[in-house]
Protein backbone atom coordinates (compact mmCIF):
# COMPACT_ATOMS: atom_id res chain seq x y z
CA UNK A 1 0.00 0.00 0.00
CA UNK A 2 2.04 3.06 -0.96
CA UNK A 3 -0.32 6.12 0.28
CA UNK A 4 1.27 8.71 -1.85
CA UNK A 5 -0.19 7.14 -5.44
CA UNK A 6 -3.28 6.94 -4.24
CA UNK A 7 -5.72 8.96 -6.37
CA UNK A 8 -9.10 10.64 -4.36
CA UNK A 9 -11.12 13.00 -5.87
CA UNK A 10 -11.73 16.35 -3.72
CA UNK A 11 -14.03 18.90 -3.55
CA UNK A 12 -12.91 22.68 -2.35
CA UNK A 13 -15.19 22.60 0.63
CA UNK A 14 -13.92 18.98 1.52
CA UNK A 15 -10.40 21.02 1.52
CA UNK A 16 -11.40 24.10 4.13
CA UNK A 17 -11.03 21.91 7.23
CA UNK A 18 -7.39 21.03 6.39
CA UNK A 19 -6.89 24.72 4.79
CA UNK A 20 -7.63 26.05 8.61
CA UNK A 21 -5.74 23.79 10.26
CA UNK A 22 -2.48 24.85 8.41
CA UNK A 23 -3.31 28.66 8.39
CA UNK A 24 -4.18 27.93 12.24
CA UNK A 25 -0.35 25.86 12.36
CA UNK A 26 1.50 29.10 10.43
CA UNK A 27 0.13 31.47 12.81
CA UNK A 28 0.80 29.52 16.12
CA UNK A 29 4.52 29.06 14.37
CA UNK A 30 5.20 33.02 13.66
CA UNK A 31 3.74 34.07 16.94
CA UNK A 32 5.33 31.76 19.30
CA UNK A 33 8.79 32.55 16.67
CA UNK A 34 8.67 35.59 15.50
CA UNK A 35 11.97 36.80 16.09
CA UNK A 36 13.49 33.31 14.24
CA UNK A 37 11.08 34.05 11.64
CA UNK A 38 11.89 37.56 11.20
CA UNK A 39 15.90 36.71 11.13
CA UNK A 40 15.37 34.23 8.37
CA UNK A 41 12.59 35.98 6.24
CA UNK A 42 14.85 35.59 3.58
CA UNK A 43 14.38 32.23 3.35
CA UNK A 44 11.13 31.75 4.27
CA UNK A 45 10.55 34.24 1.07
CA UNK A 46 12.62 32.12 -1.06
CA UNK A 47 10.84 28.83 -0.24
CA UNK A 48 7.75 30.65 -0.50
CA UNK A 49 8.36 31.47 -3.91
CA UNK A 50 9.80 28.77 -5.01
CA UNK A 51 6.81 26.51 -4.14
CA UNK A 52 4.14 28.97 -5.94
CA UNK A 53 6.47 28.38 -8.81
CA UNK A 54 6.03 24.77 -8.49
CA UNK A 55 2.98 24.86 -7.56
CA UNK A 56 1.63 27.24 -10.17
CA UNK A 57 3.45 25.14 -13.10
CA UNK A 58 1.98 21.40 -11.92
CA UNK A 59 -1.57 23.03 -11.81
CA UNK A 60 -1.08 24.44 -15.30
CA UNK A 61 0.51 21.01 -16.76
CA UNK A 62 -2.60 19.00 -15.01
CA UNK A 63 -5.07 21.32 -16.62
CA UNK A 64 -3.54 20.81 -20.02
CA UNK A 65 -3.56 17.29 -19.58
CA UNK A 66 -7.27 17.06 -18.67
CA UNK A 67 -8.67 19.36 -21.06
CA UNK A 68 -6.89 17.72 -23.96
Amino acid sequence: MNFFNRKTTWSNGEFIPLKLCIASAYILVGACFHDFVYQNRVIFILLFIVTVIFSVYSWIKKMSKENK
